[in-house]
């Protein structure tokens, strides 16, 4: 009779230059060994054919996968071994039995062997780490120009009087730019402080521009990466950033729409006692995914009729500002679980409907007259900045119909015939011959004819 093959769970202490590397027996829980390893990619190789060395590899708690233990997790996910993410060691049993390397590998691998650790790791392999990348950069940039407006200002009040006078009636974005062509003058207080506020003011415009840059940028990648969280009422590119970058590239990690709240630390907290039963506020899980539902909570109970009712009947039962919010945040929370993890599959982002409306030669004009909308709405619809939404009057489902429209235009054109029509029109494949066919205005608030030389079709 053949003995099993050993199963192992290892566990890893990460750093920025070592990794801490422990081996436990997955049926018996004994340690087998521990070793250290450079954070390169020769070092993650080892790492993972040591703990091949005592046997098959079950899977691997890493401490920061976020960050020390990032490419650590890449290359175990790409060697096909399941991450799984581990906190640090507790503080009461850290301060009985001491703490070093090798002691908190041991135990972030007991963690995941006893299942007290059983969240997979994000992938960060995606569009969602890309937008997590920019994000880190745009609210860096706009500190350092809440910064430097500050300093702007401070220097303004104890410039001498012949500079603040001059620079003192302006509007602040006169002041920046006549400070952007201050000159030299003889005085050495006057003349450095004019230097001063030169700087600072040629610094505010590059940041200004660099943040237009990064925000059109985010607003691109977060309609591709999650067309229905961006089409959510109150949901803005920066909030799906944060709430993109909560769940990450693989959002199926997240078992059910509790874990989710949780995360997000929008689920209740009993706050019970005696003869009185209630809820608060989470002061837990990702504070910057709180606040996207916050956000959210604030948009819609200022614009949407549906939360504004609900506010009003929970204060009627005598429910509390932030208990309400409470509820509010949780079924936000909800709501974004199911944009994430189970998106419509007929949504079409921006970028697609660009690119059927190119390939009919229609410009913005002709399908937003259709459409009964205007052109800078359905650039912007194209762009991501704004997206498809039920609840958003009086256009719903803008993004199905402006789809729906341009398909049966192409459909209706090849049915026209060319010589019908008198024109030429090179089509997308640069074979087929036309003309441009005109879209009717809308007849009604939901249909409108597109002329195909036959019977007119409704879209």
């Amino acid at each position: 009779m053949t003995a099993e093959p050993r199963r192992v769970t290892g566990g890893v202490d990460t750093h920025a230059d070592v990794h801490v590397a422990a081996a436990l027996d997955s049926g018996t829980g004994r340690l087998l060994g521990t070793e250290s390893f450079a954070t390169t990619a020769g070092g993650y190789a080892a790492l993972v054919d040591w703990l091949r060395t005592f046997g098959a590899i079950d899977q691997v708690g890493v401490e920061s996968t976020g960050s020390w233990g990032a490419g650590l997790t890449r290359h175990l996910r790409g060697e096909d071994i399941e991450v799984i993410e581990v906190d640090r060691p507790d503080r009461k049993a850290r301060r009985f039995e001491g703490k070093s390397d090798p002691t908190d590998a041991v135990a972030a691998a007991r963690a995941v062997l006893s299942g007290r650790a059983t969240g997979v790791a994000k992938t960060k392999d995606g569009a969602v780490e890309a937008i997590r990348a920019l994000e880190v950069v745009y609210h860096g940039a706009v500190k350092d120009r809440t910064r430097a407006i500050n300093q702007f200002k401070a220097l303004l009040v104890t410039a001498p009087e012949a500079l603040r006078a001059n620079l003192r009636p302006l509007a602040f974005s006169a002041q920046l730019q006549r400070a952007r062509r201050l000159g030299p003058v003889d005085d050495v207080v006057e003349a450095e402080t004019r230097l001063a506020l030169r700087e600072l003011a040629g610094k505010i415009k590059f940041l200004d521009a660099q943040c237009d840059r990064l925000e059109t940028r985010i607003g691109e990648l977060t309609a591709q990466a999650s067309p229905a969280l961006v089409g959510l009422c109150g949901v803005g590119s920066h909030v799906a950033a944060q709430l993109l970058a909560a769940a990450g590239d693989n959002p199926q990690r997240l078992r059910s729409e509790a874990t989710f709240a949780k995360l997000c630390g929008a689920c209740p907290i009993p706050a019970s006692s005696g003869k009185t039963t209630r809820h608060r506020l989470n002061r837990g899980g990702d504070r910057r995914a709180n606040n996207a539902l916050f956000t959210i909570v604030l948009v819609r109970m200022r614009h949407d009729p549906a939360t504004r009712a609900y506010v009003a009947r929970r204060s009627a039962e005598g429910k509390t500002g932030k208990e309400i919010i409470r509820c509010l945040k949780r079924f936000v929370a909800r709501e974004v679980y199911q944009a994430l993890t189970n998106p419509p599959d007929d949504l079409p982002t921006g970028a697609e409907l660009r690119s059927l409306r190119q390939h009919q030669q229609l410009s913005l004009t002709v399908v937003a007259s259709a459409l009964g909308t205007t052109p800078i709405r359905l650039s912007t619809l194209e762009q991501g900045l704004v997206h498809d939404h039920p609840s958003r009057p009086p256009l719903p489902h803008l993004a199905r119909r402006t789809r729906r429209l341009t398909s049966i235009g192409a459909s209706g054109h090849q049915a026209s015939g060319d010589a019908a029509r008198g024109g030429r029109r090179t089509s997308h494949a640069g074979a087929a011959g036309g003309s441009r066919q005109p879209i009717a205005p809308p007849v009604a608030a939901s249909t409108a004819t597109i002329s195909t030389g036959s019977a007119p079709t409704k879209w």
